[in-house]
């Protein structure tokens, strides 16, 4: 341990030191890295990070499984970096990162997946199969390609760590084949009041394994094997903390520095087109819903109110889901009395508008029905019309024949 904790200060040290430039600094880490205890070789990549965090977007170095006394030094690392206190842009915000590691991939699906999310968006995406870290938004492109090879570099780190987790948690199952899957999320996000918050989940085939509590710094087991891996992760408390420091610390500044490069994306404002529709069940009663279409950012609140009264028991609510252009898409549904549909309103409020928006259900123009005398009579106009139209040909047909006798007799 001590000799881990060493290596990582000797690391630590390097980054500070004065140099030529990249090149310089790259082989100062190539030769600690070579005299450092090979657990450290994949904490390279995240500590390459720490020197520029304040400034760069930044991501989670690998530190589980590695020994608890590096974890101390990188977590006091980065305990030492400030968050700016410059004012958020309204409305919540969040980042994310879903891993994913596959067992026995197909022969077109990488073995490992990461891609990271700004407010539902993916930014930045690594699969195994291309060995790189590609932007996934127009506005990563103008990133220099010093954040892309370190990103590179880091996600292969938690590849091979995703990998033996999955060897793990397989022995626990006493599985030793088949298709199986590690998900590892985790992110940040500050709501539209200024609080924030954060979370740190690992699955194990699409079923929740293990969750962090940030509060008491321990990990929740979702089902008994899990518990297996419960014990071996707080074996050291640190790797709790170290994550914790990330979520409510350098996790909030990244998101900063990501919206400050697609602001002109993830800041802007759309309003959504609301309308009410209107289906009638068999009960007797008429099922309304409310529809919110292509509003930018995600959150939006829905409302039925009768009169002064909200009917939040009697509504059923939907997730917001995606348009697929960017936008996003949601409903809100009640069902009224028959003929009462117009008592009903629905409020929308969303910070693209100015004011809360009130609509309510409108029947379309009434519609005269056709019965059989209807269709009687406009047979008769219309046979009517007919014999008009043919008689006046006729009589200008003899005319024009009495006006051509007319003028031989002449001639």
């Amino acid at each position: 341990m001590r000799d881990d904790a060493a290596a990582g200060s000797r690391l630590l040290r390097a980054l500070r030191t004065p140099g030529t430039g990249a090149p310089g600094r790259h082989a100062r880490l190539a030769a600690i890295g070579a005299r450092a205890p090979s657990p450290l070789l994949l904490l390279l990549p995240g500590l390459m990070m720490l020197h520029a965090a304040a400034e760069s977007p930044w991501g989670l170095p690998v530190v589980a499984d590695h020994p608890a006394s590096l974890a101390k030094v990188v977590m006091a690392e980065l305990a030492n970096l400030k968050l700016n206190n410059e004012p958020w842009p309204g409305g919540t915000h969040s980042l994310h990162y879903h891993y994913l590691f596959l067992s026995e991939p197909g022969p077109r699906l990488p073995q490992f997946l990461a891609v990271g999310y700004v407010d539902d968006q993916p930014f930045i995406q690594f699969d195994s199969q291309e060995d790189k870290a590609r932007p996934q938004a127009p506005w990563m492109e103008a990133v220099g390609s010093q954040y892309w090879e370190t990103e590179t570099q880091k996600q292969r780190a938690w590849a091979r760590l995703q990998q033996v987790e999955m060897w793990r948690v397989m022995g626990y199952h006493n599985q030793s084949a088949g298709t199986h899957s590690t998900q590892r999320m985790f992110g940040c996000e500050i709501h539209d009041d200024g609080t924030s918050s954060s979370f740190w989940h690992f699955g194990y085939d699409g079923q929740d394994h293990l969750t962090l509590d940030l509060e008491t710094l321990s990990w929740v087991s979702a089902q008994p094997v899990a518990l297996q891996t419960k014990r071996r992760w707080e074996m050291e408390r640190c790797y709790a903390e170290y994550d914790k420091v990330y979520l409510e610390g350098l996790c909030l500044s990244s998101l900063r520095r990501y919206l400050e490069l697609g602001r002109h994306s993830l800041t802007r404002r759309e309003a959504p087109t609301v309308k009410v529709t209107r289906k009638v069940a068999q009960d007797g009663r008429a099922r309304l819903k409310c529809w919110a279409l292509g509003f930018y950012p995600r959150d939006i609140s829905l409302s039925w109110w009768l009169g002064e009264e909200a009917l939040v028991q009697d509504t059923e609510y939907v997730e917001t889901r995606p348009c697929g252009d960017g936008t996003y898409q949601t409903w809100a549904a009640l069902d009224v009395p028959e003929g009462k549909e117009s008592s009903y309103s629905c409020l929308v409020e969303h910070s693209s508008l100015n004011d809360t928006l009130t609509v309510g259900w409108e029947p379309s123009s009434p519609q005269v029905p056709v019965t059989m005398g209807v269709l009687t009579s406009l047979v008769a106009i219309l046979l009517g019309i007919g014999i008009l139209v043919l008689a006046k040909k006729c009589w200008q047909a003899r005319n024009k024949d009495s006006y051509q006798q007319a003028q031989v007799i002449v001639e």
